[in-house]
């Protein structure tokens, strides 16, 4: 194939399934240690894969009685790792609802410059109320409105990482000039949201600027992405839903001017792997049996705005608000109402099939199911690589790289070495800078 996936693996504290801190195959300790981490990026390096993306959101959340939190800001936590780490892409959540487009332009400039410009950015709005409390609000922004912020915020960064020309930075000791000025550029910033002078006090990062990662599968998710997006991570069940939004996005990502290689689009997995079917499938299920139903339930009902924590579990879904009505998790709550609708699930099947990935697929087979299945999907055109959430780490990461990865190498699917040392370059972002000076408007896209 004249074409290799591109794989990220997406860690979250001690693994993606809900129950995982409370399985024996985990130590729970390891959620406030910085050596875990640094110990998942080198896994996922020796693996060769492209990233390791962490998720982020500023709140507690609803019931920290069976939550384990998000202990480490991301880009904190990512510096430890860049330094511990050569290759792999470093991608953190940072949401535009809640920063400052300056300070958070200065904080991703400064991972690039640490890690050797392996930085990306998974642009969130946050939809979460708790997270508006803490700033300030005292409701969830509407979906539009946090899609317009969005908008001017990502073109306001883009701006300010490009402020600075390539060659601008001249540090000539004998003639005492450390920049060229005519190098160094003023955005003059003002729109709806925001009014930025510039330039960004950081100069050009080594790749030109952050790679951009989205997530949000709704209209305006699918627009920001398909507008500025690189990289865009997507919970998608069946080849057939995935054909149908790679192919939606791309189409999108062309009627912006853009090529459709310029955008990846890598589903979620939850991978459950053992030497039998028999053994993975008896490994899921040993994790389901450890969720506690009182979490599970409030996850629910915050992807519906709706308060679903009274349910029997033998229940179906009740009535529940029509889609155009919900104002948070737009995307997610549409997959979740779908997948219970169509497969007729009582609550409790609900839970257990969204345990582990909160709506992404699960898989449990043997290394070579696993790697037949993301071969199938990448044949069939519907994703160009995966977002590999393991249900628990650091053992669910290593059984990835030691086992599966292996096989799509001698399949011809995956890379054996890196090709680059960039982000961007991983990724095969060939038109990934922008020219120097560019407007705001240009370099947005």
């Amino acid at each position: 194939m004249s074409r290799h996936l591109h794989l990220n693996a997406f860690v979250m504290g001690v693994g993606h399934h809900e129950a995982a801190w409370r399985h024996p195959r985990t130590d729970q300790s390891r959620l406030f240690d910085v050596d875990h981490f640094v110990e998942l990026g080198r896994i996922a390096e020796r693996g060769r894969l492209n990233s390791i993306f962490l998720a982020d959101t500023l709140a507690v959340g609803p019931n920290v009685a069976r939550n384990t939190q998000s202990i480490f800001e991301p880009l904190t936590l990512l510096s430890a790792v860049a330094a511990a780490t050569s290759h792999v892409g470093l991608i953190a959540t940072a949401s535009t609802s809640y920063n400052n487009p300056y300070s958070l332009a200065r904080a991703f400039a400064s991972l690039e410059h640490i890690s050797g410009g392996r930085a990306g950015w998974n642009i969130v709005t946050s939809a979460q109320l708790d997270e508006s409390r803490n700033f300030g609000g005292s409701d969830t922004p509407a979906h539009a409105d946090r899609y317009a912020r969005a908008e001017e915020f990502v073109d306001v960064v883009t701006a300010l990482w490009h402020s600075w020309d390539a060659d601008a930075v001249k540090v000539d000791a004998e003639s005492a000039i450390f920049a060229d000025p005519t190098g160094v550029h003023t955005i003059d910033h003002e729109g709806k949201f925001f009014k930025v002078r510039g330039p960004l006090n950081s100069p050009r990062s080594p790749q030109g600027r952050p790679v951009l990662v989205q997530a949000g599968s709704s209209d305006a998710g699918k627009e920001l992405a398909a507008r500025v997006a690189e990289v865009v991570f997507t919970a998608q069940r069946s080849i057939p839903d995935g054909l149908e939004f790679y192919t939606d996005l791309k189409a999108r990502a062309v009627r912006h001017g853009r090529r459709p290689e310029d955008i990846q689009i890598l589903p979620g997995i939850v991978p459950y792997i053992a030497d039998t079917e028999e053994k993975a499938i008896a490994l899921e299920q040993e994790f389901t049996d450890l969720i506690s139903p009182d979490y599970a339930l409030r996850q629910l009902s915050a992807f519906f705005g709706q308060d679903l924590s009274d349910l029997s579990l033998d229940d179906r879904l009740p009535e529940l608000p029509p889609e155009s009505a919900i104002e948070g998790q737009k995307s997610r709550s549409t997959l979740v109402r779908k997948l219970a609708e169509e497969s007729d699930l009582t609550i409790r099947e609900l839970l257990g099939r969204l345990g582990g990935g909160r709506g992404h697929r699960s898989i449990a087979g043997t290394p070579e199911q696993i790697a037949d299945d993301l071969i199938a999907w990448f044949e069939a055109g519907a994703a160009d690589g995966f977002n590999i959430m393991p249900p628990y780490l650091p053992g669910g990461l290593e059984e990835f790289v030691d086992h599966v990865v292996p096989i799509l190498q001698r399949r011809g699917v995956f890379r054996e070495e890196y090709e680059a040392t960039t982000l961007s370059g991983i990724y095969g972002l060939t038109s990934h800078d922008a020219p120097a000076g560019a407007p705001v408007e240009a370099i947005s896209r």
